[in-house]
Formats: C-alpha cells, sequence, structure tokens
C-alpha cells in the first residue's frame, strides 16, 4: 500500500475518506462500509457535528481500531489555549474512542492572531495522550514558520485545497522538502466542471478508470492525499482503488496544467480568510 510519511515518521494512507456531511445513523453507516472496505483514515472536525457519527462508525466497523487514523480539528472560535484544550477534550469525548489520532488547527485566522496559542495547547493535548498526532489545516508557509519558530513543533500535516484547478504546485513541493504531509480537501473539485475535461476522460481511458479515479491517481502520483467523500459504498471502493492506479509523469502534468489564477473554489485565502 502506497503511504506518505512526515518527517517525524508519522505515516498516512494514499486516500482518506472525507465525512463533511456524513451525519446520524446513515452517516455512520458510511463510515463503517468505508472502513470494512479498507479506509484507514477518516478525516472529521468538531465543526462538522459528525465527531460522534465518526466514532460510531469507526467502532462499529469489523476493522482494527488501532489501524484506522481518525482526525478530527479545532475551530477557530477556541483558539485560546484552555478553550483549544477543552474542545480537543469534547472531540475524544464526542468520538467515543479512547484518543483521536491526528488533530488539526482548521483555519489559521490570522487577523485574530492566536494560532500559535492555539498550537501550544495541541500539543499539550498530546503530551496527555488526548491526541496521537498534531497538524494544521489550509496554514500558509509564514503560519508554519511561526509555528515551529515559537515552539520547536513541526506539523506532520497540512490539510489544503488542492484539485487540478488549483494545483498548488509550489505548495507541494514546499511541504515536501520539510516533511509535512499533505492532504487534499475537495480533491475533486466539488462539483465544478473539472471531471468532464478532455484531457481527464482521455487519461481515464486509457487506463480504464472513472475520470474521478483518475484525478485522485494524479493526487497520488503527486504524493498528496486526497480525502474524497461518498456515502455509497460501491463509489468509495473505487475512489479507494485509484490507489492502484499509475499515471506517467506527462499525465500528471496534463492534469497540473488544468490549474487556473483564480482555482479556488470559493476564495478561501488562508492569509485572509476567517472561519470560526
Amino acid at each position: 500500500m502506497i503511504e506518505q510519511r512526515a518527517h517525524d515518521g508519522f505515516a498516512l494512507p494514499a486516500i482518506g475518506l472525507g465525512t463533511y456531511g456524513l451525519n446520524g445513523i446513515a452517516g455512520a453507516a458510511s463510515v463503517r462500509s468505508a472502513v470494512e472496505a479498507g479506509y484507514r483514515l477518516v478525516d472529521s472536525a468538531f465543526n462538522y457535528e459528525n465527531e460522534g457519527t465518526v466514532g460510531r462508525g469507526v467502532r462499529d466497523a469489523d476493522a482494527d481500531r488501532a489501524s484506522v487514523i481518525v482526525t478530527s480539528k479545532l475551530p477557530g472560535r477556541h483558539h485560546e489555549f484552555d478553550a483549544a484544550l477543552r474542545t480537543v477534550e469534547e472531540s475524544v469525548y464526542r468520538t467515543g474512542l479512547d484518543a483521536i489520532d491526528l488533530y488539526l488547527i482548521h483555519w489559521p485566522n490570522p487577523a485574530v492572531g492566536r494560532y500559535d496559542e492555539a498550537w501550544r495547547a495541541l500539543v499539550e493535548a498530546r503530551d496527555r495522550g488526548l491526541v496521537r498526532h498534531i497538524g494544521v489545516s489550509n496554514f500558509l508557509p509564514e503560519h508554519l514558520e511561526r509555528l515551529e519558530a515559537e515552539t520547536g513543533v513541526r506539523p506532520v500535516v497540512n490539510q489544503i485545497e488542492l484539485h487540478p484547478y488549483f494545483p498548488q504546485a509550489e505548495a507541494v513541493e514546499y511541504h515536501r522538502e520539510r516533511g509535512i504531509i499533505v492532504e487534499a480537501w475537495s480533491p475533486v473539485g466539488r462539483g465544478n466542471d473539472v471531471t468532464a475535461q478532455p484531457v481527464v476522460g482521455e487519461i481515464a481511458a486509457a487506463h480504464g478508470v472513472s475520470p474521478v479515479q483518475a484525478i485522485l491517481a494524479w493526487h497520488v502520483a503527486r504524493g498528496v492525499v486526497p480525502l474524497p467523500k461518498s456515502a455509497d459504498p460501491g463509489r468509495q471502493r473505487e475512489n479507494l482503488a485509484a490507489a492502484e492506479v499509475s499515471l506517467a509523469p506527462d499525465e500528471v502534468a496534463a492534469i497540473t496544467a488544468l490549474g487556473r489564477p483564480d482555482g479556488r473554489l470559493k476564495g478561501q485565502d488562508p492569509a485572509v480568510y476567517e472561519e470560526f
């Protein structure tokens, strides 16, 4: 199985499961089916209001709990140190698990400027055994460098917007050089028309796979961990199988060339965007 490895040896599987919008009994069943299909990385967040759903699905699945990496994220309204620790504790209780495997700061919210305080809280949560590994989401290089300069602790993961219309080539290389695993949210563009692009269709046809699988294989070839969401067991299996599709360098380059200057889905630039 292909995996990506961080600077401290922490490893993630090639493809994970996004869970935004998976809630309640049906959501738990979807998470369970994904884990039983072979997913070993499940992504959630405090703000998704489904940590309980994810925890139940993981607990119900016929799989070794120790093999599944459950992720959650700290919301912007709880960046203050004590509030961040309480939120992590609440996240653990919501999941019903003994600990959360990977915990991220969801957004840096630089205008507020307390993400370094939140990071110290995550370090404390890790040291207390509430979480096993810590990282960030939507952080830019200046945010990452501030964290390490002030605490000496480098994130193992940065989850960012990344899809063919926004391929983030410089960011991917920056993280690779520093041993920070890149995860991709909205890896197939969340409803845009990228799967209908002729070059994607041609590459998919050449490998006998779907356009979505071709795009997921593009992520894997670049050393990025995509987090596609699906509640359908068949689609879940198809998405996971994309990890076995090997694209040639020219095919990877052709999909990367679809990038656009305005490629962000909703203009959520971490330099100015705030989410609480």
